[in-house]
C-alpha cells in the first residue's frame, strides 16, 4: 500500500544576518540619498524560505530621521538627510528582519542587527576670525567685529599693534581637521604701510602714516589646504597727531574798534581799519594742518 505524505512547511525557523554588529564611518558631507551600507551587508535568510521584511530604528535620541532603509524587503540604508558633525557625531541603528509582515497577527520570527555609524568631520566651513558672535542656534555661523587700533602720525612702532577686541586670529570651525590658516592684507592698504604675519596674523608697520586719516584695512585669513576656503576681516587703524605742545595765539595782543549804537552780533573791525574784521587766531604746533 503506497501512502504520499506532503511535509508542510511550519515556520520554525528565525530569520539569520551574516552580521549582527557592523560599524560604518560616514563622512559629515556626504550626499542625501547616498548609500551607507550595501544590502548585501545586511540581507538576512531564513531556512524556512519566507519572505523577510525589515524595519529599522534609531536608537540614539535626537539622531532620528537622517538614516532609513530603501524598503520594506529592501534593507539597504541610505543617508535621507544631510548631516552635521556639531549635531552629533555617532548613531546606532537596529535593523529588524521578520518573517511576516510589521503588524501581521501571525506568529513572527524576528532577528537583529545593530549598525553602529560614525560621523567623520568634513572640511566643510570658511575660517572664522575670533572673537565673534554666532547669529543661528546651529551654530554655524559666526561674525567677528572690527579690529580697532591707533598709531600716532609720522611713528613706526617697534612692536605688533594692539587692537581691540583682540589680537587678529583666525581658526578653522571644522575642529577636528584645524587646517591651517595664513593671513594677508588683500585691501585699504594701496600705499603699503603696513605688514601682516602670514602665521601669527600680527599687525605692523612698514612706514610712518603722514596723514590723519583712518585705514580700513582688509586682512584675509585662508586655509592652507584650500584657498577657496577663506573669511576676510575688517582692520581699523586710527591715525592720531602727537600732543605734546600747547595751542598759542599768533598775536598777543589784538585791538579792535565797534561804534556806538551797534546791534549786538555786529561785527568788530580791526583799529583803524573799518573794512577789515578783526581775527583772532591760533596754532597747535602738534596738528600744523588743522
Amino acid at each position: 500500500l503506497e501512502i504520499p505524505v506532503t511535509i508542510l512547511n511550519m515556520n520554525d525557523n528565525s530569520p539569520a544576518f551574516v552580521q549582527t554588529n557592523l560599524t560604518k564611518v560616514v563622512p559629515e558631507d556626504a550626499k542625501v540619498n547616498a548609500t551607507i551600507v550595501a544590502r548585501g551587508n545586511l540581507s538576512a535568510s531564513d531556512a524556512d524560505l519566507d519572505i523577510i521584511f525589515y524595519e529599522l530604528k534609531t536608537i540614539v535620541p535626537g539622531t532620528e530621521g537622517y538614516f532609513a532603509i530603501k524598503g520594506v524587503n529592501n534593507p539597504e540604508i541610505y543617508l535621507q538627510k544631510a548631516l552635521n558633525y556639531e549635531k552629533f557625531n555617532m548613531t546606532t541603528l537596529v535593523l529588524y528582519a521578520m518573517d511576516r509582515p510589521v503588524g501581521s497577527t501571525e506568529m513572527t520570527n524576528t532577528a537583529t542587527a545593530t549598525i553602529n555609524i560614525f560621523i567623520e568631520q568634513a572640511d566643510t566651513r570658511s575660517p572664522w576670525f575670533l572673537p565673534c558672535t554666532f547669529i543661528n542656534t546651529e551654530k554655524s555661523i559666526c561674525i567677528s567685529s572690527t579690529y580697532i587700533g591707533t598709531v600716532k602720525i609720522n611713528e613706526v612702532p617697534m612692536e605688533p599693534f594692539v587692537l581691540e577686541p583682540g589680537p587678529i586670529y583666525a581658526i578653522d570651525p571644522d575642529y577636528s581637521l584645524n587646517e591651517k590658516i595664513v593671513y594677508s592684507i588683500v585691501g585699504g592698504d594701496a600705499d603699503n604701510v603696513f605688514s601682516v604675519h602670514p602665521d601669527t596674523g600680527n599687525l605692523t608697520m612698514n612706514k610712518a602714516a603722514t596723514s590723519l586719516d583712518s585705514y580700513m584695512l582688509q586682512v584675509m585669513a585662508t586655509q592652507v589646504n584650500n584657498i577657496q576656503k577663506y573669511s576676510i576681516a575688517t582692520v581699523q587703524i586710527k591715525v592720531t597727531a602727537e600732543n605734546y605742545k600747547p595751542p598759542y595765539f599768533h598775536s598777543r595782543i589784538y585791538n579792535g574798534t565797534v561804534f556806538v549804537g551797534l546791534a549786538p552780533r555786529s561785527i568788530v573791525f580791526q583799529d583803524y581799519d573799518s573794512l577789515r574784521p578783526l581775527m583772532i587766531t591760533a596754532a597747535d604746533d602738534d596738528f600744523p594742518n588743522v
